[in-house]
């Protein structure tokens, strides 16, 4: 799995950190996204496919590998 992140787009919702914090992250200056591991393990794969489902912004993309 590949994850890419648009800063552009996000709205700083948060949805995508409460939903898989050890890979995403919010700048605390403006709530914008910060992807920490943008090739997560397998364990934390359904998280960030769950993360990318709910952004209300569609900030998130998972490449399947």
């Amino acid at each position: 799995m590949k994850v890419t992140v648009d800063e552009d787009k996000c709205c700083g919702a948060g949805s995508c950190v409460l939903a898989a914090p050890e890979v995403f992250d919010q700048r605390d200056e403006d709530g914008v996204v910060v992807l920490l591991d943008a090739e997560p393990a397998a364990g934390r794969q359904p998280a960030v496919r769950e993360a990318a489902a709910i952004c209300p912004a569609s900030a998130i993309t998972v490449r399947e590998s």
